[in-house]
C-alpha cells in the first residue's frame, strides 16, 4: 500500500523542507521530497501546512488510559499503546516497577502476547525493568518491599526466561552492581544507573562497566553530598561529566524551566531523550489513581499536571505524554522545534540501537511519522506505514 503525504513542513535530522512530499510503501519512506511526486495509486494524506515529523519514541513509560503495564493483562499493554498513540508517540518501551520476581516473569509472558497483537497503537521496543535493585534512600515512589541487591541466581534467570529485555535500570553503588552492568552489556541490554545514592567515582566505575544511560536525570538520584566536611560530587554531576546519554521528565514539574534548559545546555539534544515516565493516569482526569498494579498499587492523586502521594510530600509519576513533552522544550527551555523533535525521536532511536530503522524521516526507515500544529498538537500518527490515528 502507498502513501503520499503532501503540503506539509517536513522535520527531517538537518532541515525542514516546505511543501515537501513523503512517500510510503509497504510500511518504509520510499522517499522524502521537495517538491510533488507522482505516485500511482497512492492514498493522499494532505497535512495541510502542518509539521511532518519523526515519530515519537518514549523509552521509559508505565501506562496511560486507566491501565499500567503491572495489571497483569493483554489488553493494558495494547490499550496503553493506542492512547499514546493520540499523542504522537509511534514506539515505546513499556516499563515496569520494583516487584516480587514472579510478578516481573508474569508481565514478560504478556509482553509477549501484546507484541505480537499490537496493530493499533505505538511499537513496543522491549520491556525496560526498572529495579527491584536501588537504593532505598532515593526510592521515590518505588515500593521499598520489593527493593533488594543484585542478586545472580535471580537475574540470571530473568535473563533466561525472556529476550525482550531492552533495558534495565539499578544503583550502580549495591554490592554486585558492578557485574550487573557487564552483564548486561554482555546480553546488548542497556544499563542504566537510576534510584541512586551514587558519587561519582561509583558512577564513573559503572560508566567504565556497562551502564550508558541516567534514569530520569535528577529524580531520585544524589547531588552534591558532603561527608566529614568534604564534598561530593553525586550522580547528577556525573552525567554531566561523563560522556552519558541522559532522559528527562520535561513535563515541566518533576523539572522546571531553569533545569530543562540547564540539561539542554549541558548535554545537548544528542545526548538528551525525552520521556513520559507516565503512570496510569496520563490521558486521564485529574483526581484519584493507582501507580502500580491496580489491585496493590500505591494510592496516588493526580493534580497541577502530576500524580502526588496522597499527604503531597512527593511526586508519584508523571502524567505526561509526549507532545507536552516537545512543546514544554519549545516553549519553556527555549530549545528549537527540530531540536525538541530531536530529543524526542532521533536521540532515543540512538540509545536504543534502533537509529538504523527508526528516529528520523529518512527513505529507507520505517513510516513512523507524526503530523502536529504549530502548537505540537497531533493532527496524524502513522505506524510503520499504517493510520493509527486521525484527528476528526
Amino acid at each position: 500500500m502507498r502513501i503520499k503525504i503532501i503540503n506539509g513542513k517536513i522535520l527531517t535530522p538537518y532541515r525542514t523542507i516546505h511543501n515537501g512530499t513523503v512517500v510510503i510503501e509497504n510500511g518504509v519512506i520510499a522517499g522524502v521530497h521537495e517538491r510533488d511526486m507522482d505516485v500511482p495509486d497512492a492514498r493522499i494524506l494532505d497535512a495541510k501546512g502542518h509539521y511532518v515529523a519523526p515519530g515519537f519514541i518514549d523509552l521509559h513509560i508505565h501506562g496511560g488510559g486507566g491501565y499500567d503495564f503491572m495489571d497483569g493483562t493483554e489488553e493494558a499493554f495494547l490499550k496503553i499503546a493506542e492512547l499514546h498513540a493520540q499523542y504522537g508517540t509511534t514506539a515505546m518501551v513499556p516499563t515496569t516497577l520494583t516487584s516480587e520476581k514472579e510478578d516481573l516473569l508474569k508481565t514478560l509472558d504478556i509482553y509477549e502476547t501484546a507484541h505480537r497483537n499490537n496493530t493499533r497503537g505505538a511499537q513496543f521496543l522491549g520491556m525496560h525493568l526498572e529495579g527491584p535493585y536501588f537504593a532505598v534512600s532515593q526510592r521515590g515512589a518505588q515500593d521499598p518491599r520489593y527493593i533488594r541487591h543484585p542478586d545472580p541466581a535471580e537475574y540470571e534467570e530473568i535473563l533466561a526466561y525472556s529476550d525482550s529485555i531492552t533495558r534495565w535500570s539499578a544503583a550502580p553503588e549495591l554490592p554486585g552492581a558492578i557485574t550487573f552492568g557487564k552483564r548486561l552489556r554482555q546480553k546488548g541490554i542497556l544499563a542504566a544507573v537510576a534510584h541512586t545514592d551514587a558519587i561519582y567515582e561509583e558512577v564513573l566505575d559503572a560508566y567504565e562497566n556497562g551502564y550508558s544511560l541516567a534514569t530520569h536525570l535528577y529524580s531520585a538520584m544524589s547531588g552534591v553530598t558532603r561527608k566529614n566536611a568534604f564534598r561530593y560530587a553525586g550522580t547528577i554531576e556525573s552525567a554531566f561529566l561523563l560522556d552519558m546519554d541522559v532522559e528527562i521528565i520535561a513535563d515541566g514539574v518533576h523539572l522546571p524551566a531553569p533545569l530543562l534548559k540547564l540539561v539542554y545546555k549541558i548535554k545537548g539534544a544528542d545526548r538528551t531523550a525525552l520521556i513520559t515516565d507516565a503512570m496510569r493516569a496520563a490521558g486521564m482526569p485529574e483526581g484519584e489513581s493507582v501507580l502500580g498494579p491496580l489491585a496493590t498499587g500505591l494510592k496516588v492523586i493526580v493534580e497541577d499536571g502530576v500524580a502526588k502521594l496522597p499527604d503531597r510530600t512527593s511526586f508519584a509519576g508523571s502524567v505526561s505524554t509526549a507532545d507536552r513533552l516537545v512543546r514544554n522544550m519549545v516553549h519553556m527551555a527555549d530549545v528549537s522545534l527540530l531540536d525538541a523533535v530531536r530529543m524526542m525521536s532521533t536521540t532515543p532511536a540512538r540509545i536504543m540501537g534502533v537509529e538504523n530503522r527508526k528516529g528520523s524521516v529518512v527513505a529507507g526507515k520505517d513510516a513512523d511519522i507524526v503530523i502536529f500544529d504549530s502548537n505540537i498538537h497531533i493532527q496524524t500518527t502513522i505506524v510503520k506505514g499504517s493510520v493509527v490515528y486521525q484527528k476528526n
